[in-house]
C-alpha cells in the first residue's frame, strides 16, 4: 500500500521513470501561521461585541470521513495494454485531504498533476499482465466545510488576478461565439456591474432549465446544443450554462467537478458546481444545479417558497456534503491519454490498446466509491 501524505505530491513526474510500487511521500506540515493577540486598552467592550456577532453567525457544517474507490479492469483478457487514470483530490480553502493511500499491484504507478492544478493517479498493465491482477484500491480521509457566503463587495478599480484571467477563455464545449455571447447580452440587459449581472443570470437559468434524469452521467455541458434545444440536462449541462453567460460578459466563472458524500454508496454521486469571480471579494459559489434537482426531486414549483429558500442558499452558499477532484475543461492527462482532449476529468478514464472506454459506465471498467462517515 503507497502513501501519499497531504501537500506533498509531486505533480509533474516523468513518465519514462514510471514506479512498479508507487512513491511515498515526505509529510510537511501545512499548519497555519499563528497569530500574536494582544490585550490593549480600550479594547475589552470592541471585542465583546465582536465576539457577540461572530456567536450570532451560523455554524459551518462540516463533515469528515474516508472515501474508498476500487477499479477492477480484470474483464478485458490477457494481450491488452491497459492504461488507467483516477482523479485525486487536493487541498482547497474548504476541503482538507490527508493520508492519500493506494494499491495497484507490482504494475507501473504514478502521482501525477496536469497544467490545471488536478492530480492523478496513472496506473499501466502491458500486454503480459493477468487479467486478475489488474485491480487498483485508493482510499484517503477528507474534512470538508460548508461554504457561507461572503459579504459580496465589489471594487470595480481592483486588478484581476492572473490566476482568473484563463476562466475567461472559452473552451469546446463552452464557446465565446455569436449565439452565445447574445444570449449574454440578453439575460443581463440592464444590469451594469458584474455582481447584478451574474445574479441575473444564476436566476435566468434556474427560470428557462430543468433538470433530466435521462441524460447519461452528469452531462456534456455543450452550450450551444442546449440553447438550440431543450434547455435541459444534469449539473455540467446546468452550471456549464451558467459559466458560459458569465465569461460571456467578461465575469470570471468555473466548475469544479467532484463526489457527493452523502450516502454509503456514492459510486454514481458524481456533482460539478460553479464559481465567479467578483472583484473585492474574490471566488463566490452558485450551484443553480442543486436548485433545479431539488424541484424536480420535490415536485415543486419554480415560485413556491421551497423552491426560492434553495435558490437563495445556493447563491454564495454550499452545503459540506460534496469534495473536489478536478477543475477545467478540455485536459490533458499526465502522461498524456491516446484520445481527444477530456470534457472534464470528474470520473475515473481508462484506454483499453489505445480507445477510450466510457467512463459514465462503471460496466466498462468496473469502479465504486464508498464513504464512511467519521464518528461524531
Amino acid at each position: 500500500m503507497k502513501k501519499i501524505r497531504r501537500s506533498v505530491l509531486l505533480f509533474g513526474l516523468m513518465l519514462g521513470i514510471l514506479s512498479a510500487c508507487g512513491k511515498q511521500g515526505e509529510k510537511v506540515g501545512t499548519e497555519a501561521q499563528g497569530t500574536t493577540s494582544a490585550v490593549r486598552e480600550g479594547t475589552t467592550e470592541a471585542s465583546t461585541e465582536k465576539g457577540t456577532e461572530e456567536a450570532e453567525k451560523p455554524e459551518k457544517q462540516v463533515i469528515e470521513g474516508t472515501v474508498s474507490n476500487m477499479i477492477d479492469m480484470t474483464k478485458y483478457e490477457k494481450g491488452k495494454k491497459i492504461r488507467l487514470w483516477v482523479p485525486l483530490p487536493h487541498d482547497s480553502e474548504y476541503q482538507t485531504v490527508d493520508g492519500i493511500e493506494y494499491d495497484a499491484g507490482n504494475t507501473s504507478s504514478v502521482i501525477s498533476g496536469d497544467d490545471w492544478g488536478n492530480q492523478m493517479l496513472y496506473v499501466e498493465w502491458d500486454e503480459n499482465a493477468e487479467p486478475a491482477d489488474r485491480v487498483v484500491s485508493i482510499h484517503f480521509d477528507v474534512k470538508r466545510e460548508e461554504v457561507l457566503r461572503p459579504e459580496l463587495k465589489e471594487e470595480d478599480t481592483e486588478a484581476l488576478p492572473e490566476e482568473a484571467k484563463k476562466y475567461l477563455e472559452p473552451s469546446k464545449n463552452l464557446p465565446l461565439n455569436d449565439q452565445v455571447k447574445a444570449k449574454a447580452m440578453e439575460v443581463t440587459e440592464g444590469k451594469t456591474t458584474d455582481l447584478e449581472k451574474a445574479r441575473a443570470i444564476y436566476d435566468w437559468v434556474i427560470a428557462n432549465m430543468n433538470r433530466n434524469e435521462e441524460v447519461k452521467g452528469c452531462g456534456e455541458g455543450d452550450v450551444c446544443a442546449l440553447l438550440d434545444t431543450t434547455m435541459s440536462g444534469k449539473c455540467t449541462d446546468i452550471n456549464s450554462m451558467f459559466v458560459a453567460l458569465c465569461r460571456a460578459s467578461g465575469i470570471p466563472a468555473r466548475e469544479h467537478f467532484g463526489i457527493r458524500i452523502n450516502a454509503e454508496d456514492i459510486t454514481k454521486n458524481q456533482h460539478c458546481w460553479a464559481e465567479f469571480y467578483l472583484k473585492g471579494t474574490g471566488w463566490v459559489s452558485a450551484d443553480p444545479a442543486d436548485v433545479l434537482k431539488a424541484v424536480l426531486k420535490n415536485n415543486w414549483t419554480k415560485e413556491q417558497e421551497e423552491t426560492k429558500e434553495k435558490q437563495e442558499y445556493y447563491w454564495g452558499n454550499l452545503d459540506a456534503e460534496r469534495i473536489i477532484l478536478s477543475d477545467g475543461r478540455d485536459l490533458k492527462l499526465n502522461p498524456a491519454q491516446a484520445g481527444e482532449v477530456l470534457n472534464d476529468f470528474g470520473y475515473p478514464y481508462a484506454e483499453v490498446d489505445g480507445q477510450k472506454l466510457d467512463n459514465y459506465t462503471p460496466d466498462q471498467f468496473v469502479y465504486s466509491y464508498s464513504f464512511v462517515k467519521k464518528n461524531e
